[in-house]
């Protein structure tokens, strides 16, 4: 029997014509592996669904009620996986499926950024690329730097914000905790500020442009939070929230060694795949954030119980799912179905970064 396949179909096939036996044989072969064709290709639709390029994301340039203002507007949102807490409702999600947590992330020019904010869940902070200024409290009188590679893991009911402190535009990736991250809770001057723009937020969390459209009936502004909520709210000192850092130049402090050629950095939480490690930021969000290091080596058959999303900070990752191949490129995701067999390799000639988040 010779199947000759032309674009996926079979344009030929051959067997012996002195009988019709044979050809029953034949069709049962033609069955057979149109069926295995068919399998491939529904995978690679549903792995499609699943690998977010960051080159084909839409982000959106009015994600927040602040985004109106000086210092907030010359930024963009991305939401991954998961919705994240965009306040614009036409904001493009690439991997809508639940996984426990949601990734997004941020980019700003420079003096731009977000401002002061809380969350009821976690908020991770990865730096991408930049100089990025983070300040906090309710007046945000105490901030730091942060560089490259570094991370900051924001506690639960406190103010925070960001701005972009370098001299070109820069990114950073966001890990929040739940499906569902909940609303933002904002200072009462950001909401002050925003609406003398024309963007307000209605009392069910809406974001809406009164410039443009009138408050709908049965809805209301939403009324910003009082001095004595206000107080309700956590605060930290520089010394106090430091133990919630990850600088990236103290990596190699941390680092486990998988196998001869890649290296392990536990950030948060205590597990990766099947192996238990002591994280860098002893800290409940829900999620393990793991760090994969290499220059030229791989490690095979990982399979992870709980969903699970890699991303690529620095390399070409080429990961194998089962049957599907595909290269994460830098700032590139890739949702890994539970259960199957992942394997991951790295060629280059320096040290590449791949961060894993997996539920806990």
């Amino acid at each position: 029997l010779l199947l000759k396949f032309s674009s996926g179909v079979i344009s030929n096939f051959f067997t012996p014509c002195c009988s019709f036996k044979p050809v029953s044989n034949c069709c049962i072969g033609i069955y057979f592996n149109l069926s295995r064709v068919n399998i491939i290709i529904q995978l690679e639709k549903h792995m499609e669904n699943r690998l977010a390029k960051f080159n084909e994301l839409v982000p959106s340039t009015l994600p927040f009620v602040e985004g109106k203002l000086e210092g907030h507007k010359e930024r963009k949102n991305y939401s991954i996986v998961g919705p994240g807490v965009a306040e614009d409702s036409k904001q493009f999600i690439k991997i809508a499926m639940p996984h426990s947590f949601n990734l997004g992330a941020v980019s700003a020019l420079p003096k731009n950024g977000s401002g002061l904010h809380s969350h009821t869940t976690a908020e991770v902070f990865i730096i991408y690329s930049g100089r990025w200024r983070f300040y906090w409290g309710a007046e945000g009188k105490d901030e730091t730097i942060l560089n490259a590679g570094d991370i900051i893991s924001m506690p639960t009911n406190m103010f925070r914000a960001f701005e972009n402190a370098g001299d070109e535009e820069g990114l950073i990736f966001v890990v929040l905790g739940g499906d569902d991250p909940g609303i933002i809770t904002w200072v009462p001057s950001v909401l002050e500020k925003a609406k003398k723009t024309g963007m307000a937020l209605l009392n069910d969390n809406s974001l809406i442009d009164l410039s443009i459209n009138k408050i709908p009936e049965g809805k209301t502004i939403l009324k910003p939070i009082s001095q004595e909520e206000i107080k309700t709210f956590d605060n930290y000192k520089l010394n106090q929230l430091e133990k919630f850092i990850c600088k990236n130049s103290e990596n190699s402090k941390y680092k486990n060694k998988l196998n001869e050629n890649i290296y392990l950095i536990q950030i948060l939480g205590n597990k990766f795949e099947k192996n238990e490690f002591s994280p860098v930021i002893n800290q409940e969000t829900g999620f393990n954030l793991s760090i994969l290091k290499s220059r030229k080596g791989h490690i095979t058959n990982l399979k992870f119980e709980k969903p699970t999303i890699m991303f690529s900070r620095t390399g070409k990752w080429e990961i194998m799912i089962d049957d599907f191949q595909c290269i994460l490129n830098a700032k590139d995701t890739i949702s890994i179905p539970i259960n199957s067999n992942v394997n991951i390799k790295i060629d280059e000639n320096e040290d590449c970064y791949l961060n894993c988040v997996t539920q806990i």
